[in-house]
């Protein structure tokens, strides 16, 4: 049977409410709080009103009662716009609240996942180490037993929405023990913001995503209960597989964001650019260039949409998220650099929304698994290596 992306009613009026959003609130503001460096509380306070944090989670815990379908089309159309915005939404979803409601005791849900979906309190993942990135088996954070406590200590850096004045909690994976062959057993634990021991740095200094929150995190003896065990003690590792696998769907979504943005603004100053006595947009080599960049975009969604309805079905979506990740990120970076060429000199000036989009795009290859390792597990879904 052929597969039909498209849009239910409800889904289609959720894609058209985020897109006013974007357009009306988030365009006006983002290009000077970017310039500044500076996260977009108000916009967030307000993605937060819409219920947008919550869009994948049950009502009973005050999401939506959504799916992984909505929560892509919000990202798509938030990233159109700007990216900074839409990677704060991602990882306050995918990676702050999703482990505790897939995984979290039901205390732990009841505790944690109303604050998240109403955006009073945003959520961190702590995975990635200056030494176990891509290799995230290379954890070496640890968590040790210390009568009714886990001691925890290391650190982790590049952690999205780590260190806002409304972060409540980073879940921190450790190693917790060892299995019989040596390897290390990783486990999941919630360390609430403010926690003794626990040093948020300053944020980074980056090319892009100027607006989104980004920290290194260090843990110096920091005690919590060993009640904040996310899920089975030592599955810690299958956890943020299963997180991973889940979350390279949404940056996919948002990588097609970015794409079709490029598109929408290149239109936009194609139509209205003159050289020569007529409009650039006259010229065929623009004209194919924009149906380049649009067919990239089409493609894309087609890519993200599928491993979406694949998850909400229940069905396996290792491969098709790697697949669309892989696709759309490059598309996004190939499509910012058309984008940039369109415009010209002007591509190059900040003011202008696709110089952000060109800072904004490169880390689309990277974050949530690099294009590397998404060909590997792509090649290991077809029978191939270990």
């Amino acid at each position: 049977m052929a597969l039909d992306h498209r849009l239910t009613p409800e889904h289609e009026e959720l894609r058209r409410t985020v897109e006013a959003f974007a357009h009306d609130v988030v365009a006006p503001k983002i290009g000077d709080l970017y310039e500044r460096h500076e996260f977009p509380y108000e916009i967030v306070r307000e993605m937060g009103r819409m219920g947008l944090f919550g869009l994948p989670f049950p009502e009973e815990y005050g999401g939506m009662g959504g799916d992984y379908l909505a929560l892509g089309i919000a990202l798509e159309e938030l990233a159109r716009v700007d990216s900074s915005v839409a990677i704060t939404l991602e990882a306050g979803v995918s990676l702050g609240a999703m482990p505790i409601h897939l995984f979290g005791s039901e205390e732990q849900k009841r505790e944690w996942l109303p604050k998240m979906c109403s955006g009073e309190i945003l959520g961190a993942f702590g995975l990635t180490e200056p030494g176990a990135g891509s290799d995230a088996g290379g954890t070496r954070t640890t968590a040790v037993k210390d009568g009714d406590e886990w001691v925890i200590n290391g650190s982790k850096c590049f952690i999205t929405n780590s260190g806002t004045d409304i972060t409540g909690l980073v879940t921190v994976t450790a190693v917790t023990g060892r299995k019989a062959d040596g390897r290390p057993e990783i486990s999941s634990i919630i360390v609430p913001s403010g926690t003794p021991g626990f040093t948020v740095a300053a944020p980074y200094s980056k090319v892009g995503w100027n607006s989104s929150d980004t920290r290194e995190l260090s843990f110096s003896d920091v005690r919590v209960p060993l009640a904040n065990l996310v899920g089975t003690e030592g599955r810690g590792y299958a956890q943020f597989l299963r997180i991973l696998d889940e979350g390279r769907i949404a940056i996919s979504a948002l990588a097609t964001g970015l794409a079709q943005g490029c598109v929408d603004e290149s239109v936009k100053y194609a139509k209205e650019r003159h050289a020569f006595g007529r409009a650039i947009g006259d010229n065929q080599a623009i004209q194919f260039k924009l149906a380049d960049m649009e067919t990239r975009a089409h493609m894309a969604r087609i890519g993200w949409r599928d491993a979406a309805s694949r998850l909400v079905a229940g069905e396996p979506f290792k491969k098709e998220a790697a697949i669309a990740k892989l696709y759309s990120s490059t598309v996004a970076v190939d499509n910012a650099r058309d984008a940039t060429q369109i415009h010209g000199g002007y591509g190059f000036m900040n003011e202008y929304p696709v110089a952000r989009m060109w800072r904004d795009s490169k880390i689309l290859e990277i974050g949530e698994g690099t294009s590397e390792v998404q060909r590997m597990l792509i090649a290991r879904e077809l029978g191939f290596g270990g």
